[in-house]
C-alpha cells in the first residue's frame, strides 16, 4: 500500500527529512511520534505532495513518484497520488461561508463531477458516520472545534481515499472535545481504514495503532508493534522522549488499553 524509500527534504540549510524509509500495509494503523520539529508533519505533507521532497521515492497503491526526476513535475501524476490520500490537518480549513453539508459535498461535485443529488446523499451518509447528521446545515461558526474537525474528517472521506493522513488532529482542541474526534478515528481504524497518524497522545497511539514509528532528527529511530515500542523502548532517545512526554502520565494510566485487532 505505502512504500517510501530514502525520502529527503531540506528547507534552506536545515535538513528536515534525512532519508526516511517506511512501509505500510493496507488496513494498517501507524502512529508517528517524536519531538516537535523532528519532521513528522513534513513527512505527511510530502506523501501527498503538499511539500515537494528533494529526493526519494513515494508509492501509494499503484502510483509511484521518484522525487527529483522529470516525472515528479507531472501534474497529473501528483494528482493521482493525492487522490489516494485524505488529509486531516491540525486546523480544520472548512469553507466558512458553506454549511457542513456543502463542505463535504464540495470535492465530489467540483473534482469528481458527481451530480449534486448524488453528492448530497454521499455527504449526508458521511456526516451521519461522524455523528453530525443533525448539524448538516450549520456553518463552521455554529459548530464546536470538535464538530468542525469531524466535518473535516467526513470531507476527507468523501473522496474515498485509500490512506488517511492525520496531522495531530486533536492538537487544536480543548481536552473535553478531543474524545469525540478520537472516537471517530478509532471507528475508522476498526473498519480497516489505512491510517498514518501524527500524534502526541501516547495512550491513544497505543490504543489505536498496530505499529509505532519514532522519528528524531528527520530519521526513523525506532519502529515496531505499539506495546513493544511504548512499553519496552530500546533506543535511549525514545526512552527519554517517553519519560518527558506531557502525555506520559495519561499513557501510564492507560497501559491496559487494547488496540484494534
Amino acid at each position: 500500500m505505502i512504500e517510501i524509500h530514502g525520502l529527503k527534504k531540506r528547507f534552506g540549510a536545515v535538513s528536515v527529512l534525512d532519508g526516511i524509509d517506511h512501509r505500510q500495509a493496507a488496513g494498517e494503523v501507524v502512529a508517528l511520534i517524536g519531538p516537535s520539529g523532528c519532521g513528522k508533519s513534513t513527512f505527511l505533507r510530502c506523501l501527498n505532495w503538499l511539500e515537494t521532497p528533494d529526493s526519494g521515492s513515494i508509492r501509494l497503491g499503484e502510483v509511484r513518484i521518484d522525487a527529483g526526476t522529470p516525472s515528479a513535475s507531472d501534474p497529473s501524476l501528483r494528482q493521482r497520488l493525492r487522490r489516494h490520500t485524505g488529509m486531516i490537518f491540525q486546523q480544520f480549513h472548512l469553507f466558512p461561508h458553506k454549511t457542513a453539508l456543502e463542505n463535504v459535498m464540495e470535492a465530489p461535485v467540483q473534482v469528481d463531477r458527481r451530480p449534486p443529488p448524488e453528492a448530497r446523499d454521499l455527504a449526508m451518509g458521511l456526516l451521519s458516520k461522524v455523528g453530525l447528521a443533525d448539524r448538516a446545515h450549520h456553518r463552521p461558526s455554529q459548530l464546536s472545534g470538535g464538530q468542525q474537525q469531524r466535518v473535516a474528517i467526513a470531507r476527507a472521506l468523501a473522496m474515498k481515499p485509500k490512506v488517511l493522513l492525520c496531522d495531530e488532529p486533536t492538537s487544536a482542541l480543548d481536552p473535553e472535545l478531543r474524545s469525540e474526534v478520537l472516537a471517530v478515528l478509532r471507528t475508522l481504524a476498526s473498519e480497516g481504514m489505512t491510517l498514518l497518524l501524527v500524534t502526541h497522545e501516547l495512550a491513544f497511539a497505543r490504543d489505536i495503532a498496530h505499529r509505532i514509528v519514532f522519528v528524531e532528527g528527520g530519521r526513523v529511530v525506532e519502529s515496531g508493534p505499539a506495546p513493544e515500542v511504548l512499553d519496552h523502548p530500546r533506543h535511549p532517545r525514545l526512552r527519554e522522549f517517553l519519560g518527558n512526554s506531557p502525555s506520559a502520565q495519561t499513557f501510564g494510566a492507560d497501559r491496559s488499553a487494547k488496540r484494534p485487532s
